[in-house]
Formats: C-alpha cells, sequence, structure tokens
C-alpha cells in the first residue's frame, strides 16, 4: 500500500482480522515514513472516522457501490483510510 492507498479496491480485499490489522499497520507506517495526512493528529483522526462511518452511505452512493448494512471488514478498512483524508 503506498501512500493514502486505503483505497476501495484495497479494502474490498479485507477479509478477516489479520487483513485489517494488516492494513492499520500499513498505515501507521505511512505517517511514520512521513506520509501527509489532513488528519494527522489522533484527536482529528477519530474526529474524522466517527464522520466518515456516519456518513458512508453517500460515500458508497458515490462510488456506485451499496453500503453495507452491517460492518465488515472492509468496511472498517474504508473507515480507516476514509480517516487520513475526510474533513
Amino acid at each position: 500500500m503506498g501512500q493514502n492507498d486505503i483505497s476501495p479496491a484495497a479494502a474490498e480485499a479485507v477479509e478477516t482480522r489479520e487483513d485489517l490489522a494488516r492494513c492499520v499497520e500499513a498505515l501507521q507506517a505511512e505517517l511514520i515514513n512521513g506520509a501527509v495526512w489532513e488528519n494527522d493528529h489522533l484527536e482529528r483522526f477519530l474526529e474524522a472516522s466517527a464522520s466518515g462511518i456516519r456518513s458512508s452511505p453517500a460515500y458508497y452512493a458515490n462510488t456506485g457501490r451499496p453500503a453495507p448494512d452491517d460492518a465488515s471488514w472492509p468496511f472498517f478498512a474504508n473507515a480507516l483510510g476514509a480517516a487520513t483524508i475526510y474533513e
């Protein structure tokens, strides 16, 4: 995964806890290695995470995909990736 690259396709490939853990580790490595994120402080990241989760139906609609009714590993991966740039 590259800088800010928790893309919808990468997130949809997440099927297990281990896959999700690797996504989180990739995000951590990105930040440690100097990636520029809109929300690079924990307070802003968590606020953006909550906002992204709440507005996820619109995100999925804008990408032409149905929003999941129940939480899934790909859903959480998308939420984490979106939190790096969501305002």
